[in-house]
């Protein structure tokens, strides 16, 4: 990317990139721990809903106090952006609802803006994006978490002149975590309650990760970003080690695991029967390439690269990801170069809300992590067409009839405001970007169908 060279010259001329920071949560505490060292490049506020905690934050990972006094604090993020002092709004506070308004009014104030929160860019992301254009900033991912680190392996692998078979992560994962709940994560990762809660560790978040959650919020945001096509009825999560990505993560006809030939897929860190997969990538990201010629195939042997039986498959992969202390790449990126590291094209995937037990009509939908539902991957269009109910507006909604377990809750089946702005937001992208694939929402009764009225509400600009 080249970025260093016209970041000293902003130093130089006393023009830092200007960040402003919504959430001061772990991912934005990594980012604060780098941004000291980081030349040209000033933190001017950081909002959180406790400003005493984002400051300290700050302590923790370092600052000073003379450095801390520099920054203004604030629990009013729309204020915070409205400010003339801040070039590229970073947006960590992992709620959906909240990423949308906050991106819409960044973007209305002339800012770049960095979605960390993938929740609200796989609830509404293509749109965002277009809006962002439309605004003259940019829109972009997180290069550190997952997604825009994949999504920068697909860019190379594309502009290189491979076929790209399958891009993903790693994760730990079994059947029976789909069930797991903030009551027994902590049995999973080895750790006692009291443990956790000493660490600061959050139930919900790390439930998130362990019952399937973030992994079909990642591969749903991977493939609006790049194209790359979800399988039919969810991740499959194949056990899979670095040096069996390009065996495994082949196409079925070719001797592999995968549904179709370009598809997001999650690989597991360990077997079904709870042994260790060995060399995992339970930390990282790859992408599986296919030589397009003989000559191709031979020159992955000649220099070295892991390939399948046929010679014809291969992986490269990145065994970590650093999350927060690598957002400056999408921060400067935005900033000096006006480019995104990954965003959101198209409606290509989508996570919706499954039931993680048998729940009962009128019973109340708690969200991400929690301990009624969990995320589940499918494709846009047969998201649409079944009238699934995403899992980012799955909070605080009750349910109007009975759900098995294991069951894909619908629109219809809750109780949910159209004129939320997290809802107009959604409809319009699903309007927008479902009728430019040729699909749209199951035709019927009911919140999920309204799509025209919640456009003349104002979907378009609501937030």
């Amino acid at each position: 990317m080249y970025i260093h060279e016209p970041l000293r010259e902003r130093a130089a001329s006393a023009r830092p990139v200007r960040v402003g920071l919504i959430g001061a949560g772990k991912f934005g505490s990594m980012f604060l721990a780098q941004a000291p060292s980081t030349t040209g490049l000033e933190v001017s506020v950081i909002a959180d809903l406790d400003p005493d905690r984002a400051r300290a934050a700050c302590r923790t990972v370092g600052w000073s106090d003379a450095l801390a006094s520099r920054t203004r604090f604030t629990d009013d993020a729309l204020d915070a952006m409205r400010a003339g002092d801040v070039d590229v709004v970073v947006e960590a506070t992992g709620n959906p609802a909240a990423g949308i308004a906050h991106a819409r009014a960044a973007f209305a104030a002339g800012k770049h803006v960095v979605m960390v929160n993938v929740e609200a860019d796989v609830l509404a992301g293509p749109l965002l994006a277009a809006e962002a254009r439309d605004a003259g900033v940019v829109y972009t991912m997180a290069y550190g978490d997952q997604p825009a680190l994949t999504c920068e392996m697909v860019e190379w692998a594309r502009i290189s002149g491979f076929d790209v078979v399958a891009a993903g992560k790693g994760t730990r994962y079994l059947p029976s975590y789909h069930g797991s709940t903030p009551d027994t994560v902590w049995e999973h990762y080895g750790l006692t309650a009291a443990q956790a809660r000493a660490a600061g560790m959050n139930s919900r978040m790390f439930n998130s990760f362990l019952d399937g959650t973030k992994s079909a919020i990642e591969m749903a945001a991977i493939a609006n970003a790049t194209g790359l096509a979800p399988p039919p009825d969810g991740l499959r999560f194949p056990p899979c080690g670095r040096d069996d990505l390009a065996h495994v993560l082949r196409p079925a006809e070719a001797g592999g695991q995968l549904h179709h030939k370009g598809q997001v897929e999650v690989v597991s860190s360990i077997e079904r029967d709870g042994r260790p997969v060995p060399n995992d990538l339970r930390w990282g990201v790859y992408v599986v390439i296919e030589a397009p010629n003989d000559y191709t195939a031979a020159c992955f042997r000649q220099y070295g690269m892991n390939t399948d039986a046929t010679g014809r498959y291969s992986a490269m992969y990145k065994p970590f990801h650093l999350i927060g202390l690598e957002l400056n790449v999408s921060i400067l990126s935005a900033a000096l170069l006006g480019r995104p590291t990954g965003a959101a094209r198209e409606f290509v995937g989508d996570a919706v809300a499954t039931a993680k037990r048998d729940l009962v009509a009128g019973e109340t939908l708690d969200g991400e992590g929690g301990f009624t539902v969990y995320g589940k991957l499918l494709p846009a269009r047969t998201s649409l067409e079944r009238g699934a109910l995403p899992v980012g507006l799955a909070h605080g909604t009750a349910l109007k009839r009975a759900i098995r377990a294991g069951e894909i809750i619908g629109w219809d089946d809750v109780e949910i405001d159209p004129a939320l702005g997290a809802v107009r937001a959604r409809r319009a992208m699903e309007h927008r970007f479902g009728t430019k694939r040729g699909f749209g929402a199951k035709r019927g009764s009911g919140t999920r169908h309204d799509v025209g009225a919640a456009q003349r509400r104002g979907s378009a600009t609501g937030g």
